[in-house]
């Protein structure tokens, strides 16, 4: 019963997050750059680990470009970030700045590099070079990590953070309030 329970808070959570990412994504937007994605997969990674996070930016890349018309970009540029930060953010044993710099190094970097290829050879688009994309993705993660940064350690400091990860069946970190939240 409990294990059913988890599975389908984490699914409701995952639809939660996608809707989410996709209604904001053109409406919090900077041109070529899209910080509520990267703030989208932070949070996902926080609350739900990297494969989570890697099938939450999927989803909403996949729908961006099916309705919203958005090229390849808005796979290329969530994808590793997403999947980095739940990795870079289990690796450090829960802190917050190791989600971020995880979605800064898979987008900013890995993800940006990728995007040469399949928007130059893929999408036949001229005059791009390897590192295009660079700046402007890095500025997106700046932009969505940090605004994740701060929303995640204000869900911290008020205990709900480690509430919220353990109805969710995702390891708890933090153990100040780590039994508080089992106590609820």
């Amino acid at each position: 019963m409990e294990k059913t329970r988890v599975e389908v808070l984490r699914m409701v959570m995952l639809a939660m997050m996608v809707a989410v990412g996709v209604v904001i994504s053109p409406i919090l937007r900077v041109e070529g750059m899209c910080p509520t994605a990267h703030l989208i997969n932070i949070v996902c990674s926080v609350l739900m680990g990297p494969w989570y996070s890697l099938l939450c930016a999927t989803l909403i890349g996949i729908i961006r470009m099916l309705f919203m018309g958005i090229p390849p970009l808005a796979l290329t540029g969530a994808v590793f970030g997403a999947f980095l930060s739940g990795v870079f953010y289990r690796a450090s044993g829960g802190k917050i700045i190791c989600a971020v710099i995880g979605e800064v190094f898979g987008t900013g970097i890995i993800g940006s590099i990728v995007s040469y290829p399949v928007m130059a050879f893929l999408m036949g688009r001229d005059g791009l070079t390897a590192f295009f994309y660079t700046p402007m993705f890095l500025g997106a993660t700046l932009m969505g990590g940090t605004v994740a940064y701060f929303f995640l350690k204000a869900l911290s400091k008020a205990g709900l953070l480690a509430k919220f990860q353990l109805s969710l069946g995702e390891k708890v970190y933090d153990r100040k309030h780590t039994a508080a939240a089992k106590a609820n």
